[in-house]
């Protein structure tokens, strides 16, 4: 194979691995692109030896000879991901966003919201968002903020749903005459027993003596409820003592709860749980298909057994295996977790980027479209998947890459006092990869970091787009021709700059003064430290919230 089409291979796989190139996975590339196997060991020290060669070049001088040679890789040809046809569609496809307001949204919950949003697009359907204020649970509240978060996070993504946006808080008295003509079929009755009694006579396959009192006598029961206190009384459905799933034996439909309601305060004390409601409102709201994870399959049976009592006609119901993001460094995402740190002001905020909120998201600097892609690549799969993180980052960095402007940045600067050092008043270098503008940077006195001092002292090496020195104690000018030497970034007229990191640190330093012109909101890139979006300045520094590699 051609010397220069390996350079080419070797060029690629250094720039995806921050400019260290593995002769290993090069290998693997150039059989994909036609290496015959009988040839490998052959070409294995010559791959070695480029390898040496790309290795001691900055990221800046790959990226430019890969510009010259990147014709020569042979690009996989990548199909689009589709998703796969929903049965059953007709004219009325409508489907719901059914967001229950304990928190933000996070990039785990939301993905089943645009799953339902991108087959609404695809069938040109109706989307309606439905607040499933439910009390919910001590372990699991509701919070007031959660119900302007999870609007504007759609607003955000674009999904577009009917208005008015419905609240199962304002449809109490709705679930109240359902569960009134459950009761009167014999289908459900009022349960006085404790949790405990109630799990054993559960496990023992027993049925509650509660379950026997008369529809009239219930109705009565029904109606007490309404009067005592919290862990009195549960209206249960009937199902089957014997079902072979102990979870859906006398399943609970409605119980009481005295904690106020952030919507409609103390109003209502006798509540519906999730999938009653849902049984109700999917029915009277005219969904036609149902997308939700997989891990409220028994939630499903329950819609299930209910419509059959009722005689409804069941929509569709699709399930989605569980997603779970790998390589996020010491976040766990949770809106649970997240609700308590933000209480106890670990966080400081929904957009706090350890949530991985939708907004935090944002204001990182990855964009709309790019999580969207995300999902879609994700796709519709009943299977359990691990996903990297790393995904959702090499899609936005596609799309942010080239118009990103580069600018240096510096932790721990240390000031070097470099002898001979050449009258050069300032430099002009390419602002991004797209455009052929220049910045302009002055050049007076020079700080590097103190990791980059301590790693190469006493060698030979370039300040990038500058000249070179002898770092040593007594920093020594060389000359400014040789570049194919250890670049290293540097920075002279600056501004204070603090970059907070995805687990919640600041990593502060110096960037060169040109960030002064950015504008909040604006995603650069901080040349081989990584993308970064401008969100403010405060008490003298420029802050950035760091996006990704």
């Amino acid at each position: 194979m051609d010397k220069q089409k390996i350079k080419a291979y070797v060029l690629e796989n250094s720039i995806s691995h921050d400019g260290k190139a593995n002769p290993n996975a090069v290998i693997g590339h150039l059989i994909k692109a036609g290496l015959n196997k009988k040839d490998i060991q052959k070409t294995f020290p010559i791959i070695n030896e480029i390898v040496q060669e790309i290795n001691k070049l900055s990221l800046e001088d790959q990226q430019k000879e890969f510009n010259s040679l990147n014709k020569l890789v042979k690009k996989p040809e990548k199909k689009e991901r589709t998703l796969p046809e929903l049965e059953n569609v007709t004219k009325d496809f409508t489907v719901r966003l059914a967001p229950y307001p304990s928190g933000d949204l996070h990039i785990g919950n939301a993905r089943t919201y645009l799953l339902n949003a991108m087959y609404a697009e695809k069938y040109k359907g109706k989307i309606k968002l439905i607040m499933d204020d439910t009390i919910g649970s001590d372990e699991k509240q509701l919070i007031k903020e959660a119900y302007d978060l999870i609007p504007e996070t759609f607003k955000l993504l674009g999904v577009k749903y009917s208005k008015p946006v419905i609240y199962k808080s304002s449809r109490l008295k709705i679930y109240y005459k359902y569960a009134e003509e459950l009761i009167k079929l014999g289908q459900a009755y009022v349960c006085h027993c404790t949790q405990e009694e109630f799990h054993k006579l559960k496990v023992e396959m027993k049925e509650c003596s509660c379950r026997q009192f008369p529809p009239k006598e219930q109705i009565k029961r029904w109606k007490q409820m309404f009067k005592q206190k919290q862990g009195q009384a549960v209206l249960r459905l009937k199902t089957d003592m014997q079902h072979r799933n102990p979870a859906f034996r006398d399943r609970v439909l409605f119980r009481i709860s005295e904690r106020p309601h952030p919507k409609v305060g103390k109003k209502f004390k006798v509540w519906p749980l999730l999938d009653f409601s849902w049984a109700i409102d999917d029915h009277l709201l005219k969904i036609t298909h149902i997308i939700r994870g997989k891990d409220l399959m028994m939630e499903s049976e329950m819609e299930k057994f209910i419509w059959d009592i009722f005689k409804w006609p069941h929509p569709e119901i699709i399930h989605s295996g569980m997603m779970r993001l790998e390589g996020i460094e010491g976040a766990k995402i949770s809106k649970s977790k997240s609700q308590a740190d933000v209480k106890s002001g670990k966080f400081t905020g929904w957009d706090d980027p350890r949530t991985f909120s939708i907004h935090s998201l944002i204001r990182r600097g990855i964009l709309p479209e790019s999580i969207k892609d995300f999902v879609k690549e994700v796709g519709l799969t009943q299977n359990d998947t691990i996903i990297p993180i790393e995904n959702l980052y090499a899609i936005n960095r596609k799309k942010i890459d080239n118009d990103a402007d580069r600018y240096f940045f510096i932790t721990d600067p240390i000031q070097l006092n470099i002898e001979n050092q050449p009258q050069i008043k300032n430099i002009k270098i390419k602002l991004n990869h797209s455009k052929p503008k220049q910045r302009n940077i002055s050049v007076d006195k020079i700080f590097i970091s103190r990791n980059d001092y301590t790693q190469f002292k006493d060698k030979e090496i370039r300040l990038i787009n500058l000249f070179n020195i002898n770092l040593s104690e007594n920093p020594q000018f060389t000359d400014t021709e040789n570049k194919n030497i250890q670049k290293i970034q540097w920075v002279s007229k600056s501004v204070k700059t603090k970059i907070l990191m995805e687990n919640g640190n600041w990593i502060e330093g110096l960037a060169d003064d040109g960030i002064k012109n950015l504008k909040p909101g604006q995603v650069i890139q901080f040349e081989r430290f990584g993308f970064c979006r401008f969100d403010q300045t405060n008490k003298g520094y420029f802050e950035f919230w760091f996006s990704h590699k």
